[in-house]
């Protein structure tokens, strides 16, 4: 496995692949969250995705999803006037509120305030004490699950072997009159996504993800041959096993494909890091001069533009043919991650020279020649970018979940150096409630100068300002989706 680090003696800049050795660098928080109004309407998909998957019609989906929000209303009332009374809650197929009482002179106050009421022999507090002492006692493997199951009124024990159930009950000292043991076969494990820019790790080294692929029913992801080899074992970002390279050629080419367990699950996303998670639409090659943005797990999400296709690169370990040369900066760790322009999947980091503090030439392997190679097919995550906002000096296309932040461009800032007139433009999905802020720079605080904040997807703002270092903030208020961003500079 090749571990080769960037550098630079004297005035010749060395050319490497792009693999890091150590431990994983620590991700940055997302920004904080901000408060979501209660929806007027439900969110696009919703209606359509309850009548796949609850059986319902579009007319009781949307009644459901009202008498759900009364619920939310109705609910902490009576579980505070019920207090030790209060015997639990749920909602019917239709959204219907039943409220539990042990208190049957209660079921009046239930009902006026709208509710079903049901009379049970142990009230809430009972049932979270007896699941409390489970909690307490040592876990036991063919005991995967137990919860506090409101309908029946008692604390659900699953198993597959339920003399060890009785055996765990037992020895918890748990209240065994609460307890219902059930049989099970279920042996639940966490799931993880595959998104390309995140770490993986082979052995002591660390690379990543280039893109989610999928070939047949098993799901997997492309990255750079120097990374691993055949039959090498991997690990995700969070150092759970994840898979196995099924192939990989280095060099002459530069990729490869892992196979990834059951756990995981190929997305069709990259992790943009600071500029949110960026959907793929499919893998157009972009012509010379175009811009293109590379995720990595070291220095995460950086652009510039495609300087020459059909370059030959030769590395210490040999010479590399076809790929394509950047003015995307890279540093060791980076390799195998994703470049993308625009929406279209471009190719994974191969190796390159400089760094991300004084710049860099780079490399990538195009990802349609591996698809070809194995038989791989890409996955994707959703449509293209709109492109409503023409007429802009730059452009920048992302993608959102709702209640979502993202600074343009490409995360960060710009500098106006003179006074003038700053115009934005945001173009969202339809369906949408997307927002842009344009902030300026005051001391150490940004502080919010202009802002279209209509209920639509689309917004403009037009700000005349002093020179000095702004940016554009997009929130999703509402909905999900991608969106391009044009910006305008005096």
């Amino acid at each position: 496995m090749l571990r080769n680090r960037l550098s630079i003696t004297g005035a010749a800049v060395a050319i490497s692949a792009l693999i890091l050795t150590g431990t994983p660098a620590a991700a940055e928080p997302a920004p904080q969250a901000e408060a979501l109004t209660a929806i007027a309407k439900p969110p696009p998909g919703v209606i359509e995705a309850m009548q796949r998957d609850l059986g319902l019609t579009a007319e009781e989906a949307s009644a459901r999803l009202i008498n759900e929000s009364r619920a939310r209303q109705v609910e902490p009332a009576l579980r505070k006037k019920l207090r030790d009374r209060f015997g639990g809650s749920w909602v019917t197929r239709t959204g219907a509120l039943v409220v539990a009482t042990t208190d049957a002179a209660a079921t009046a106050e239930i009902t006026s305030a709208g509710a079903q009421a049901k009379v049970v022999a142990r009230p809430l507090a009972a049932l979270d004490a007896a699941k409390e002492a489970l909690d307490k006692a040592a876990a036991v493997k063919s005991v995967p699950v137990w919860y506090v199951d409101t309908l029946t009124n008692s604390v659900v024990v699953l198993a597959s072997d339920t003399a060890a159930a009785e055996r765990f009950v037992a020895a918890s000292g748990a209240d065994r009159a609460a307890v219902r043991i059930e049989q099970s076969a279920e042996q639940p494990v966490p799931l993880y996504d595959v998104r390309g820019g995140d770490a993986f790790y082979i052995g002591g080294g660390r690379c990543s993800v280039g893109f989610g692929v999928t070939r047949g029913t098993t799901h997997g992801f492309v990255t750079a041959g120097h990374c691993g080899s055949t039959g090498n074992a991997t690990t995700g970002y969070n150092q759970v096993a994840q898979g196995t390279f099924q192939g990989s050629s280095f060099p002459g080419n530069d990729y490869a494909w892992v196979a990834v367990n059951s756990q995981w699950t190929a997305t069709g996303v990259v992790n943009g890091y600071t500029a949110g998670i960026i959907a793929v639409a499919g893998s157009t090659d972009s012509p010379v001069g175009s811009s293109v943005c590379r995720s990595g797990s070291t220095t995460q999400w950086h652009c510039g533009t495609i300087q020459q296709r059909n370059t030959s690169v030769t590395y210490p370990q040999g010479t590399v043919n076809q790929v394509v040369r950047t003015s995307v900066c890279a540093e060791p760790g980076d390799s195998g991650g994703s470049y993308i322009s625009g929406s279209q999947a471009q190719g994974m980091t191969s190796g390159g020279s400089g760094n991300c503090t004084s710049g860099g030439t780079t490399y990538f392997q195009p990802v349609n020649e591996a698809l070809t190679a194995y038989g791989l097919t890409l996955a994707t995550g959703g449509t293209p970018p709109p492109t409503g906002c023409t007429g802009y000096q730059n452009t920048y296309t992302g993608s959102l979940t709702s209640n979502q932040n993202v600074y343009q461009p490409t995360g960060g800032s710009y500098q106006s150096t003179v006074s003038g007139t700053h115009r934005g433009c945001l173009d969202g999905p339809n369906g949408v409630d997307f927002d842009l802020y344009l902030q300026k720079l005051s001391g150490s605080t940004w502080v919010t100068v202009a802002s279209g904040t209509s209920p639509n997807p689309d917004e403009t703002v037009s700000y005349n300002g002093t020179a000095g270092t702004y940016r554009y903030r997009v929130h999703a208020y509402s909905g999900s989706g991608s969106y391009t961003v044009g910006i305008t500079r005096p």
